[in-house]
């Protein structure tokens, strides 16, 4: 699915970042959701690894900008717990992303949820207070079947959480509390309750630039959390009110890269990175936000040498795991497996461990090695029993080794909750790989919902080019797939790009276009079966036929559960080629 892409340091109250900062508890970064942990005196290269103030507008217009931008303090209570403010998405090609993005998720804790979490079992076998129910049977006109599917994503975008309980993935640090505001005040770590509180704060106070710099980085985390794009025009607003009242704050720049990082704008996060920095180089989010836009634009080796950047300036968990991800990209999957193995050994949070931990175990799906996968997964849920990546992870590796029972049921909580295309997608395959009564009808509703959330998406700012194309290939309009995989492909230059648009033009017959794209999402050695699966499919349509079993083969062998429906079409395409050798 869609790449990672998907972290900063504790703010102090009322103080951005001068200078070089004296240690601090770390956490993760609004540009892909890393979590971060205490600082490290080690760094990821290091050993064996080594790879002016000014107030604007009258109080009367303050104060209607401070109600419009806050927003009224109720709207944005829910019966979630914590999130940290200072993560965002696509953090590995959710990958997603992921790694996406995405964009595409970074890990918080919290001793003290707003209410408990129904656990999901390990297995799980456990009973769930409810399981949304998407989509009616039955044909419908596309328009008013994508009206119905909009409306239930709106429903369970807001509503999910007090279906199945509070969630509290990505738990960690409270708010960073802006001047006026006590920390004890959001000392509880629910990312809801903080909100209402700094909307509370700036009502009294709208000239608090940290304060609206902080609630807009909480409006990003919000709706990356909850899979909900509405809250990005929240975030925006409130980010430029904070830049209005100071324009030099690097708090308010740093999380300008990160809305735009979440909103699929990279050339824009690295902008607003490189600004942050030259107010003050060693904010780590910023430092962090500027790796993840150079891997989103392509750009490795200018990524690689801003991890080493990073780390040399601010080494810990946001970074390592950057840093892993970058070498991981270009096939030095050795590298990064100890370095995420040194971020997990530095995590000391629960929201840190479940991170880090979480992408082990996607560093091991990936291999194909599904039993160290679930360990890790195994390891990530006992820190946090609800971290999403971990629930979705398992689920994958659940599948790919037969027991694609429990993958439906894992996944079928996880799209009630947070119905995010990657998961949408990989259930709707898991109910075409069933094929039961009802299945079709069930795998159309959860590709339907992709729809809806990309045009929600669309609508709040967010470029959705990389999901369309991912989703509409197999399972939507090709037409649509292509030219949401040009217009990715006309910004940024990625190997998940390249993949997306050769497998747009595969499935639109246009076979001798897509080939070279096909060999360059595989240039760089990212271990990635998926890619060998389509260059394979691809060789083989434009009369290549030892290349194509080369490619089909080594796709299997890396990884041969990763994608239920993918795997059995590639063993099909194998199938046939021998039989004609």
């Amino acid at each position: 699915m869609s790449p990672r892409t998907n972290d900063g340091e504790r703010e102090q109250p009322g103080r951005p970042d001068a200078g070089r900062p004296a240690p601090q508890a770390r956490r993760p970064e609004p540009a892909t959701g890393r979590p971060a942990s205490e600082p490290e005196t080690r760094h990821a290269t290091s050993g064996d690894d080594a790879p002016g103030t000014g107030a604007t507008g009258s109080a009367t217009e303050a104060e209607a900008e401070a109600r419009d931008a806050a927003g009224p303090a109720e709207a944005h209570t829910s019966d979630e717990p914590a999130q940290s403010a200072e993560s965002t998405t696509e953090a590995r090609p959710s990958d997603e992303p992921a790694r996406p993005a995405e964009p595409e998720t970074g890990a918080r804790e919290s001793d003290e949820p707003a209410r408990p979490a129904e656990p999901v079992a390990e297995g799980g076998d456990e009973r769930v207070a409810a399981v949304r129910r998407v989509g009616a049977a039955g044909r419908r006109w596309r328009a008013v079947h994508l009206g119905a599917c909009a409306a239930m994503l709106a429903v369970a975008l807001t509503a999910g959480a007090v279906a199945l309980g509070a969630v509290h993935e990505q738990r960690g640090l409270p708010v960073a509390a802006a001047a006026a505001v006590s920390p004890g005040l959001l000392a509880g770590g629910d990312l809801d309750a903080s909100i209402t509180a700094l909307q509370t704060h700036l009502r009294t106070q709208p000239r608090d630039f940290g304060g609206w710099a902080t609630l807009g980085l909480a409006y990003v985390e919000q709706a990356r959390t909850k899979g909900d794009p509405s809250r990005y025009p929240q975030a925006e607003q409130a980010l430029k009110r904070s830049l209005a009242l100071r324009a030099d704050n690097d708090q308010a720049l740093a999380g300008r890269a990160a809305l735009a990082a979440a909103r699929h704008d990279f050339a824009g996060a690295l902008s607003f990175a490189d600004r942050t920095l030259k107010q003050n180089p060693y904010n780590e989010r910023a430092l962090s936000s500027r790796i993840d836009a150079l891997v989103e634009l392509g750009r490795y080796a200018d990524a690689d040498a801003a991890a080493r950047t990073a780390d040399q300036r601010r080494p810990g968990v946001p970074v390592f795991t950057r840093y892993a991800y970058v070498h991981e990209l270009r096939g030095d999957v050795t590298t990064a497996r100890r370095v995420l193995e040194r971020a997990l050994a530095a995590s000391s949070s629960p929201g840190d461990i479940a991170y880090v931990a979480a992408q082990l175990g996607q560093l091991a799906w990936n291999q194909g090695d599904y039993a160290t996968a679930l360990t890790h997964y195994a390891r990530a849920l006992a820190a946090d029993e609800n971290y999403l990546p971990a629930l979705e992870g398992r689920a994958r590796a659940q599948a790919a080794s037969g027991r694609q029972a429990e993958a439906v049921k894992g996944l079928e909580l996880i799209v009630a909750r947070y119905p995010l295309p990657g998961p949408l997608v990989e259930l709707g395959e898991l109910y075409e790989a069933r094929g039961g009564t009802g299945d079709a009808a069930k795998a159309a509703d959860q590709y339907a919902l992709v729809d809806a959330w990309t045009a929600i998406a669309r609508a709040n700012g967010v470029n959705a080019d990389l999901d369309t194309a991912l989703a509409a290939a197999d399972h939507g309009d090709r037409a649509t797939a292509l030219r949401a995989a040009r217009d990715d492909w006309s910004r940024r230059h990625t190997v998940h790009t390249a993949d997306a648009l050769a497998w747009a033009l595969h499935v639109n017959g246009k076979d001798a276009e897509a080939l070279p794209y096909a060999r360059q999402a595989t240039a760089t050695g990212y271990r990635n079966a998926s890619f060998l699966y389509h260059l394979g499919v691809i060789e083989k349509a434009t009369g290549h036929p030892q290349d194509a079993r080369t490619h089909l083969s080594a796709a299997l062998k890396l990884n041969p559960g990763f994608s239920v429906l993918g795997a059995r079409e590639a063993r099909t395409a194998l199938k046939s080629l021998e039989a004609t050798k």
